[in-house]
């Protein structure tokens, strides 16, 4: 059997200056007492020594958090955006620094991390121009036109609490937070440990383009040491991360009734059409599943083929899979990256072993790959996969994709939605107006017509989030920024009041506001 090839350039000699370590990690809220070592994973040599949070050191960040924000809520949301209209240009200048730390500490190749750069840009620059309008006061329609008025006003929550993962440090780290502050919050941060210098990154720039420095507070830490004292004094928390954990949360906030939103796992499908271009979705189909190793949420696991194309289509997607480059290099060779963590490499193992050994077939890859790096694990294709296996139904978060055949659509669109994760979809077809139909019957919160995820996650106008048990609430469009926010409705009442006026009696009142319902629908007030 082939097996994808390996990049000449290794990352070994590469590591990140000493000076810049030094400057990221003193934006770390600790004090000093304790600290972590963390491993660059194309090598598993030291990258940096983190200072680590306590849970008092948490406590200590809210109380400045509430200081700064006090003062940051009340200005208006023009002035707050400013720091993030000067971002975009910066992020752009730097980008070569900031592609080495999300590579160096996540292990992931270039083009993917450059996925990262891109979301932070794009992101934050699509808030920063439309905060102001989505913020301003708004009119709304009173009970009794003319007579009743009505605004909408939009306040800050407060102090937020952010929980991101490690898959995407950079990204759903800071273009979750930058919503959050230019609605006039503050907040209080906790990236994963292994992948918080991407965080304090940013976090630096944006103090040196003018953000107040203690609107973002970054604390690290295990969950057990300070994850309590984080939810505890939150007014609001967003969480990325698995199902368990958005689960606990939910749990955690709800005897204050706080809000929160909540994007969790997924196990997600792909669907070829009968009348799908080959090359192209075979090659779509490479990004879709591989993209960062396959560890993201909205990573294809479960790939549905029409019987009709299906051998001329798995026969070429084998064939791209089997030719991908893997490699450690800091450039844009490589087509795939690392695993980030030994127990993500476990987990995978697990599961393609426990897959093959009750029947499945590997198409291709199938083991991991220490003559590269020691976190590294081929992209791997496999059929033959049943209810059976642990693969089948439950997120495996790696390189691994499992190819199914299928005879009609309502067939697939029944196996694509039988799961208890609803979180991205993708469909394959010539016939947009088909694909769209068929994409409206999958319950998943996005779902991308001939594309594997970026299509719907990129349109920032539009929200992005999971159903069933894939999340709660959505990021991007309005409501990614209006959940950080309390809405809140004055209502003044102008010439009459809401009861009889002078000497006119109840009945008679009630009669008037009775035959008034029927006056307004007629003249289309109402």
């Amino acid at each position: 059997m082939a097996t994808p090839t390996v990049s000449a350039e290794g990352a070994a000699e590469r590591t990140l200056p000493q000076t810049l370590i030094d400057r990221l990690v003193s934006h770390v809220v600790s004090d000093g007492a304790d600290t972590a070592t963390i491993s660059a994973p194309f090598t598993g040599a030291p990258l940096a020594t983190v200072p680590l949070s306590s849970a008092d050191d948490v406590r200590k960040a809210y109380e400045r958090a509430r200081a700064a924000q006090r003062a940051w809520g009340a200005l208006p949301a023009a002035e707050r955006v400013k720091p993030f209209l000067r971002l975009a240009n910066a992020l752009v200048d730097r980008r070569a620094e900031i592609l080495d730390v999300i590579q160096l500490e996540t292990g992931k190749a270039r083009r993917h991390a450059m996925e990262e750069f891109l979301d932070v840009a794009l992101c934050s620059l699509y808030y920063a121009r439309r905060a102001p309008k989505l913020l301003k006061p708004r009119r709304r329609q009173g009970m009794m036109p003319g007579l009743t008025r009505v605004h909408e006003l939009r306040h800050p929550k407060g102090v937020v609490a952010l929980i991101a993962p490690w898959n995407y440090p950079f990204a759903l780290g800071a273009s979750d937070i930058a919503p959050a502050l230019m609605a006039g919050n503050a907040v209080i941060h906790k990236p994963d440990t292994q992948t918080c210098l991407s965080s304090l990154w940013v976090l630096d720039l944006l103090i040196e383009l003018g953000l107040p420095r203690d609107l973002w507070q970054i604390v690290v830490g295990d969950p057990a040491d300070i994850g309590d004292p984080l939810v505890e004094n939150a007014d609001y928390v967003s969480f990325t991360g698995s199902t368990r954990g958005g689960k606990a949360i939910a749990e955690k906030v709800a005897p204050r009734l706080v809000g929160y939103s909540l994007e969790l796992g997924g196990k997600n499908p792909m669907i070829v059409l009968p009348d799908a271009d080959v090359e192209r979705t075979a090659r779509g189909a490479v990004r879709a599943c591989f993209t960062n190793a396959g560890q993201l949420c909205i990573s294809i696991e479960r790939m549905y083929v029409h019987e009709d194309i299906y051998d001329r289509f798995v026969a070429r997607f084998v064939e791209l899979v089997k030719g991908m480059r893997l490699g450690a290099g800091l450039d844009f060779e490589a087509e795939m990256g690392s695993l980030t963590y030994q127990r993500q490499l476990d987990a995978v193992t697990r599961h393609v072993d426990q897959a093959v050994e009750a029947g499945a077939t590997v198409l291709a890859g199938g083991k991991a790959r220490p003559d590269i790096g020691p976190l590294f694990y081929e992209p791997t294709v496999l059929a033959d996969v049943d209810g059976d296996m642990d693969l089948c139904a439950n997120e495996t978060f790696g390189p691994v994709v499992a190819v199914y055949k299928y005879r009609d659509e309502d067939e697939v669109v029944a196996r694509a939605n039988d799961t208890p994760y609803g979180l991205n979809a993708s469909v394959w077809t010539k016939d947009l107006a088909k694909g769209r139909r068929l994409a409206a019957r999958i319950q998943a919160g996005t779902v991308n017509i001939n594309d594997g995820y970026g299509a719907a996650y990129a349109s920032y106008d539009s929200p992005m989030g999971g159903m069933k048990q894939s999340g709660v609430g959505r990021r991007h469009g309005a409501e990614g920024l209006l959940k950080f926010t309390e809405a809140q409705t004055v209502a003044s009442q102008h010439i009459m009041d809401l009861e009889p006026p002078g000497a006119i009696g109840y009945d008679k009142f009630a009669d008037m506001m009775a035959t008034g319902i029927k006056l307004m629908k007629k003249l289309r007030i109402k």
